[in-house]
């Protein structure tokens, strides 16, 4: 065990960011092995999401997070995943919703721009 109070500190962040991080890779597997038990857009999605998660907070390199993804995309294409079907579902329009607009408020101009000449820089 340490003796040195910062030691000490160091000891407990290390434990903390071990278990972060072990949290972090426990969630890439499992939305791999999801996505392998059962490909679909949805699966490929939250799959390439956790590893980008896992990028953005420095625990893959980019360019080991690129190869699993492009692996996972090999996979999807092959099992005849439709990529582009994940979008999400809008909302029907209604007309009887609009409210009315009372008045139209007159258009204001904009400020017009001036451009002030810069000075050239002095010689030294």
């Amino acid at each position: 065990m340490p003796i040195i109070k910062s030691a000490i500190k160091r000891a407990k962040q290390t434990i903390k960011r071990n278990e972060r991080n072990v949290g972090i890779k426990r969630d890439i597997k499992d939305a791999v092995k999801a996505f392998t038990a059962n490909p679909s857009a949805a699966t490929l999605s939250k799959a390439q999401s956790e590893i980008d998660t896992a990028v953005k907070k420095n625990l893959l390199d980019k360019n080991t997070a690129a190869r699993r993804k492009a692996s996972l995309s090999k996979t999807a294409k092959a099992a005849g995943v439709k990529l582009g079907t994940a979008k999400k579902a809008t909302p029907a329009k209604t007309t009887a919703a609009k409210k009315p607009a009372a008045k139209a408020a007159p258009a204001k101009k904009a400020p017009v721009k001036t451009t002030v000449a810069k000075k050239p820089a002095a010689k030294k």
